[in-house]
Formats: structure tokens, C-alpha cells, sequence
């Protein structure tokens, strides 16, 4: 409850504690055992934090935190419970402006982040990489950083995956070691995270931070419940956007120092899985940022069971604590006991480390920091009742709230711009488009060569068989040129042949026609040798033998003379007719 300028939270014997606004954003603690009144202890902060006008955050896990929304119904059991506290006159049942959020979309306007925003180590850490998958992915959010690629959503960063995991061995050398099968482990590890309905988480128009911190029209800050029911099944996934949110803001908002009141105040249930198994360099994150964000104007206060679910260095951190009971039946629960009573400041009114098993339901140890920003001793208490109502607001109710918010038409609807997946989808197809002109050029360039060699081929054929059909026909010319040769020769030697068989018989009549001629002059002889021996025989004139055959050779020898001309006249002439 809000009063006199501070937060009246509960009433010790005879004392009532107030929360002091200027130190609300030191940190706070609130713990205890399941059932000890942890989550009413958080309404009654959040609704005084709402009526001093400062805007709050609160995850509900168990989903029972709706009935902020809507006022407090008056019963019994809370006439006794204001009565304990004397607020007869000034409680009043009330609602509280309220804005419903939901990482999945269902039970409130959907809460996105883009890829890049998470960065790789808290996404490392989502995903359960190990320290050299992580190391890959680190790389990975570098390529796309140095190449101006935006990762938005998951088929950006699988897109991305995909590129560097295909030219690995170019980034191997200007970012170190890319091997495949980190690759394939992140690819699957993502493939499991959004069996799990985490691509909804990352997408556009991611959510801006300083939507949470507004203020209603009363000058109320908004109660900002993130439905956490589902999403609390993936535990990381869970502790990754709280981590998240607190690092958004850090680098959004500007330093301011120390305040009357916080800009904002966040309540962290089940505070414990931010820091299970968390890796160490995440775990310096927290610390960090628990450390340094108060100097942006920001409380933040965790719940959970034990304080021993916070680390040592964020505990230190936390100066404003409600403590309810705690269990102690076994030695682990007596030692986290026995270290959650020195986190108090001693009362020796009572014993603290008794008193935490002692402590009833609504009831704590309260220690809040005084106006110099020392804790007050520790204080026994009971914590107020809420003014809004207690249990689950009528889910119409809800789903009215919802429709009628502004951020309803801000948020609901998803886009989808262009980044990574877009700009590598379109370079493949490009890629894959010159690829395949490559081919049809390689394939026509083939086709050419295959055309223009069997042009060669052909012409080759016909040359040679040009050349062919020129060696046959010069050879047939050949030929018939000899066999013209051939038959002129023989034709010449027949010629010639005939000449001389032709000169042969001429010589031969010519030898016949002397031998004709000799034998005739012989005979003529013979007969005047003849007619001369008879008429000496006979008594004629008187001759000699010697003159005789003077006389017959001379006769013979101008026969043979007469007939050797007409021979020789007829070999000149024979032909002329």
C-alpha cells in the first residue's frame, strides 16, 4: 500500500515497515518455501509501485497474478486480515492498469526479439552449446555483422549457419576455426528449440522496452504480467529473456543516478533458473548488470525458495529483503537456513535462524534499507493483504483487456522484412541462376565445339573424298592416258610393224623380181648361148666360146637392169593410181 510517500508493506508488534522509494532501486530479495505467501508479498509491492507511478514487471509463472487487472472482492478472512493492520478506513479494494504479455501469443499481445538483439551468447546459452559451438556461433553473428546481414528471425540465423557452414574453409582463415560438425550441433540444438515453439519468440516488431514504462491515465504505473506458464516449461528459454530484458535496458536507458522513485521495477519469479547451470561468463553478465543498472533508475527484485539460489556476488547486491519460512528437514536446507539469517541485520528482539521455522503463512522477516542506505535491523512481520483480486481474473475479463490495449495492434501482427534469409536466398538463386547459365553456356559452348568439330569432320570427309574421287579420276586419266599411250605405241608398232612387213614383201618382190630378173637373164643367156652353139653347131657364123658368153652377160646384165628400174619405179609410185 502506498502512503505518506512510501511503500507500507507490512506491521511488525509495534512498528509498521515502509519501503522507502529512493532505495526501492537498490535490489531487493523476497523468498521462502512453497506456500509461505512469497507471491502476495510481490502483489503488494507491485500495486504500491503501480499507485507511486512507477511501471512494473512481474512473470507469472504459476499464472495466478491476472486478478491485478480487476479489484478485490471483500470476505472474511480480509476484514480480519485489514483489521490486524488497522486500515479499516483507509483500504480500498482495487484495480490496477494492467497489460497482459505473452512470449507465445496466447494469453497476451506477443513478445518478440530479433536474433541479433539476443546476441551469441545469450542465444549460446539458450540452445546449451558448448564452449566451442558457442565460439562458432560468436563467429557466425560476426560474419553477419561484417557482411551487413540482419538477423531477425531463426531461418535468418539458419540461413546464416548454412552460409558459413558452406564456405567454411574463407572464414576458417579471417575468423578462426569453423568445423562442420559445430555446425550440424547448432543446427540441430536450434531444429529442438523450435520444436519447442521458440520461433515465436524471434521475429518482428520486436518488443521496445519503454512500452513497459508507462504510465495509466490516474498517473498509475502499468503492471506489465508476462503469462509465463507455458513458457516456464523451457527454463532457459525463460531465464534467456529475463537476462535479455534486463540487458536491453541497461543499453537503453540513460544513467540517472539515484532517484526520488525507479523508472521501473521487475520481479523475477522462480529467480533460481537464472543461474541454473548457468556458464560462468554468463553468470559475470548477471552480476553486472544487477550491479550497474540501478544507475538507470531500475529495481529489480527476485523471487525464489532460498537465498541460496542466488550467487554470492547478485545476493550482495540485494538490500531490500522479505524473507518468509523456510523448511529445515535436511542438513542442506539447516546450512541454507543458518546463511540466510546472516543476511540479516540482527534483532535482538529474537532469534532470526528460529524464527525463520517458525514463520507463519502472510508472515516474514523484513529488512528494508533506511533513508542513508543502511539496512533496519530485521523485523518480524506480517505482510498486507492486496488491495487487488486475489485469484485468477475471468479470462473474458482478460481477453477484453487485451483487445482494447493500444499495443494490441502495435504487436499482434508479424512482419517479416528483408535480412539475412532474404538477401542469402536471393545471392543462392542468383548463384544457382548463373550457375545454371553457366551450364547452358558450358553446354552450348559444348554443343558448338561438338558442331563446329563435326563440321571439321565432315569437311575433312569431303576433302578427303574430294581428294579421293581427284586421286581416282587423275588415276583413270592416268590409265587412259597410258592405255591411249599403250595403244598409240601399239598402234605405232602395228604402223611400224606393217611398214616393215610391208618393206619386208616390197624387198622381198624385189629380191623375187632380180632373182625373176637374174633368172631371166640366165635364161636369155642360155638361150643366146644356146642359139649361138647351134648356129656354130649348125654352121652359122663362127664364135668363139668367149665372145658367146661376153655376149650373153651382157644381155643378161641389161635385162637385169631393165626389170631392177621398174621394180624400183613401181616401190615410188605403186600407190599412185
Amino acid at each position: 500500500m502506498y502512503r505518506d510517500g512510501k511503500i507500507y508493506l507490512a506491521k511488525a508488534e509495534d512498528k509498521e515497515l515502509f519501503l522507502r522509494p529512493e532505495m526501492a532501486n537498490r535490489h531487493g530479495l523476497i523468498a521462502g518455501a512453497t506456500g509461505t505467501g512469497k507471491t502476495v508479498t510481490m502483489k503488494v509491492m507491485a500495486e504500491s509501485f503501480s499507485d507511486m507511478g512507477v511501471p512494473v514487471f512481474l512473470a507469472d509463472v504459476k499464472g495466478d497474478l491476472s486478478g491485478m487487472c480487476m479489484p478485490g472482492v471483500d470476505s472474511e478472512n480480509m476484514q480480519e486480515r485489514i483489521s490486524r493492520f488497522g486500515l479499516e478506513e483507509d483500504f480500498v479494494y482495487s484495480s490496477f492498469p494492467t497489460r497482459f504479455w505473452d512470449i507465445f501469443g496466447e494469453n497476451g499481445h506477443p513478445v518478440r526479439v530479433t536474433v541479433s538483439s539476443m546476441g551469441p551468447t545469450l542465444f549460446a546459452r539458450l540452445l546449451g552449446l558448448t564452449e566451442i559451438q558457442a565460439g562458432v556461433l560468436n563467429i557466425v553473428f560476426r560474419v553477419a555483422d561484417d557482411h551487413g546481414l540482419l538477423l531477425l528471425d531463426l531461418k535468418d540465423l539458419r540461413a546464416m549457419l548454412q552460409f558459413v557452414g558452406d564456405n567454411r574453409a574463407e572464414f576458417t582463415t579471417m575468423y578462426g576455426n569453423v568445423s562442420a560438425a559445430s555446425v550440424g550441433a547448432i543446427q540441430r540444438a536450434l531444429l529442438k528449440f523450435e520444436e519447442e515453439g521458440g520461433e515465436l519468440f524471434f521475429g518482428e516488431p520486436e518488443l521496445d522496452i519503454r512500452d513497459w514504462m508507462r504510465t495509466g491515465k490516474e498517473g498509475k504505473g502499468y503492471i506489465n504480467i508476462l503469462s509465463a506458464k507455458r513458457l516456464i516449461q523451457s527454463p532457459t528459454v525463460y531465464a534467456t529473456f529475463l537476462l535479455w530484458m534486463m540487458s536491453d535496458l541497461y543499453e537503453k536507458l540513460p544513467e540517472v543516478g539515484d532517484l526520488d522513485k525507479p523508472r521501473m521495477i521487475f520481479f523475477f519469479d522462480e529467480a533460481h533458473l537464472l543461474f541454473t547451470d548457468c556458464p560462468k561468463a554468463l553468470n559475470q553478465k548477471i552480476t553486472q548488470i544487477v550491479k550497474l543498472i540501478r544507475s538507470k533508475g531500475v529495481g529489480i527484485y527476485f523471487v525464489t525458495q532460498s537465498p541460496s539460489d542466488i550467487p554470492n556476488e547478485v545476493l550482495a547486491q540485494l538490500s531490500n529483503r522479505v524473507q518468509h519460512a523456510l523448511r529445515a528437514y535436511t542438513p542442506a536446507e539447516q546450512k541454507s537456513i543458518t546463511a540466510a539469517a546472516k543476511g540479516f541485520r540482527v534483532n535482538p528482539a529474537f532469534d532470526t535462524k528460529t524464527a525463520l521455522t517458525e514463520l507463519g503463512v502472510g508472515e516474514a522477516l523484513v529488512s528494508f534499507l533506511d533513508e542513508e542506505g543502511i539496512p533496519n535491523v530485521v523485523e518480524r512481520a506480517f505482510v498486507l493483504p492486496p488491495q487487488s483480486l486475489m485469484g485468477i481474473a475471468d479470462e473474458n475479463a482478460v481477453k477484453t483487456f487485451i483487445l482494447s490495449d493500444e499495443f494490441e495492434v502495435k504487436y499482434r501482427e508479424s512482419y517479416d522484412r528483408e535480412s539475412a534469409f532474404e538477401i542469402i536466398t536471393r545471392a543462392n538463386e542468383e548463384l544457382e541462376a548463373q550457375r545454371i547459365r553457366e551450364a547452358e553456356e558450358a553446354e552450348a559452348e559444348k554443343q558448338r565445339l561438338k558442331e563446329e568439330a563435326e563440321a571439321e569432320k565432315q569437311r575433312l570427309k569431303e576433302e578427303a573424298a574430294a581428294q579421293k574421287a581427284a586421286e581416282k579420276e587423275a588415276l583413270a586419266a592416268q590409265k587412259a592416258a597410258e592405255k591411249e599411250a599403250l595403244a598409240a605405241q601399239k598402234a605405232a608398232e602395228k604402223e611400224a610393224a606393217a611398214a616393215e612387213k610391208a618393206a619386208q614383201k616390197e624387198a622381198e618382190k624385189k629380191k623375187q623380181a632380180m632373182q625373176r630378173a637374174a633368172t631371166a637373164a640366165t635364161s636369155s643367156v642360155m638361150r643366146s648361148v644356146s642359139t649361138n652353139i647351134v648356129n656354130t653347131v649348125l654352121g652359122g657364123k663362127k664364135t668363139d666360146a668367149k665372145t658367146i658368153a661376153k655376149r650373153a652377160a651382157t644381155t643378161a646384165l641389161s635385162s637385169a637392169m631393165r626389170n631392177g628400174s621398174s621394180s624400183i619405179i613401181r616401190g615410188l609410185f605403186g600407190n599412185i593410181k
